[in-house]
């Protein structure tokens, strides 16, 4: 493998920034990450991850690319945390647009673990490497830079109970999330911040930990709803490590859950599936209720920049940041590392931040389009609809339609969404002739869509 610097810097220890490490270690002789946090002794949520304790699910893409990167990752998880395997298609439940997906075998295998634990497993395999360490407790103030502001040579750090200084570098990748300050580190060098996109969605939920029993959901491993007219309420219970179930449910725009059981209980209700209610109404708690807030889907959109210092990137959350409930941040992290590897063995450092962010945009947009089309069916989120759109959301309805009794159908949309394809193979002649036949016979069409709502699972 090819030597492009003696040193390398990642900014932030979240998923993302692990995994932007683990690529640089085999084009840097040192790679030094930062964080800003202290890490436990054991793998339990962080204050550095707000979303830790709530529910999180890696996707089949993700699970896929991080076993590339570290070998035997998904057993060490089940055998050494008691993390589950599981057939995305069989194995979870699926309800969307009402409807609930049609089960069938598949080659999609996610990965059940709560964050903690698949933060601590990447950490912890991430540091074996030698070439890797990690400052805790280091606060970045800023970027350093030649006199002519072309080229980042290092970052501005300060470590807990120590004095300011610059740390320097070959290559600094900032992977600090949705909080990132690197719009306002390039302005201060005199470039232009990238332009903004948002979609407001206002997304509110509430999540406890309860214990799982062999019997619970009649041996399945998760149930995920997603929103939908009327009420547009989520909901999601996983199974984890230590025989437990994450419960979360939550809305848009304001309409968030109790944190009390009766008015939890009550929430869940409202769902268009009792599955949910009824475990949590017979399970025994292991925690308090939890709230996690997300205003708006964010997207900085670095591959439009003119201009851009040289031997810098940002990464990960810090690019882009979807609407949580559809579990997409650590797989598309996970995508834009091997991006990132890609870009490296290619063609080296020369000219990286153009050709990275340019690839990086090609896998955001997948994701993109997904949550915030999604979203965009939510009459109350604001947001431009054009025909493309409506017809994108008009054809996925009726493929749930159809879905309901094909779990061929069931597969390729949850291949979509766990991003092993992309959205245009569902338009393929093979799957809409089975969406056609499927809805037919159904008796899709607007006079009967309210009546397949009322299948629900009970």
């Amino acid at each position: 493998m090819k030597n492009l610097g003696e040193q390398a810097i990642v900014i932030g220890a979240s998923i993302g920034g692990l995994l932007a490490a683990r690529v640089l270690s085999d084009f840097y002789t040192t790679v030094t990450v930062l964080e800003r946090d202290a890490f436990p002794a054991t793998d339990i949520a962080r204050k550095g991850v707000p979303q830790g304790r709530h529910t999180h699910g890696l996707l089949a893409r993700g699970s896929q690319v991080i076993e590339q990167f570290f070998p035997g990752f998904c057993d060490e998880v089940v055998e050494q945390s008691g993390g589950l395997r599981g057939d995305v298609a069989n194995d979870v439940i699926w309800i969307g647009r009402n409807v609930t997906l049609a089960a069938g075998k598949s080659d999609l295998i996610g990965l059940l673990a709560s964050r903690p634990v698949l933060e601590g497993h990447l950490r912890r395999r991430l540091l074996k490497l030698p070439n890797v360490r990690v400052v805790e407790h280091c606060v970045v103030r800023g970027l350093a830079s030649d006199l002519a502001r072309r080229r980042v040579t290092g970052v501005c750090m300060r470590v807990e109970g120590g004095p300011e200084e610059t740390a320097y570098a070959d290559l600094i990748v900032d992977a600090t999330g949705r909080g990132s300050s690197s719009a306002v580190w390039l302005e201060e060098l005199g470039y232009p911040p990238p332009a903004i996109e948002k979609v407001e969605i206002g997304i509110g939920y509430m999540s406890r930990t309860y214990r799982r029993r062999p019997a619970d959901l009649d041996g399945k491993l998760g149930i995920i709803v997603a929103g939908s007219e009327p009420d547009w309420r989520n909901g999601a219970m996983l199974a984890q490590e230590s025989d437990t179930w994450i419960v979360s449910t939550g809305g848009f725009l304001g309409d968030e859950a109790a944190d009390d059981d009766q008015g939890f209980l009550a929430y869940l209700a409202t769902l268009p599936t009792r599955a949910i209610h009824d475990v949590v109404a017979n399970a025994e708690p292991l925690g308090d209720f939890r709230r996690y807030r997300y205003a708006c889907s964010l997207r900085r959109r670095y591959e439009k920049l003119a201009r851009f210092p040289a031997n810098f990137l940002v990464f990960g959350d810090a690019i882009c940041s979807f609407n949580p409930v559809y579990g997409q941040g650590m797989t598309v992290a996970a995508q834009e590392a091997t991006a990132l590897y890609h870009c490296l063995e290619h063609a080296g450092s020369n000219d990286l931040a153009r050709r990275f962010f340019k690839a990086a945009a090609k896998i955001v947009d997948i994701p993109w389009d997904i949550a915030v089309g999604n979203d965009l069916r939510n009459p109350r989120v604001e947001g431009a609809r054009p025909p493309m759109l409506r017809f994108i959301n008009w054809y996925i309805g009726k493929l749930h339609l159809a879905a309901m009794h094909d779990s061929t159908l069931s597969t390729a949309f949850l291949k979509v969404v766990n991003l092993m394809v992309p959205p245009p193979s569902l338009l393929s002649p093979a799957i809409a002739w089975r969406v056609w036949c499927g809805a037919r016979k159904s008796n899709s069409g607007v006079a009967n869509i309210d009546a397949c709502r009322e299948r629900r699972v009970t």
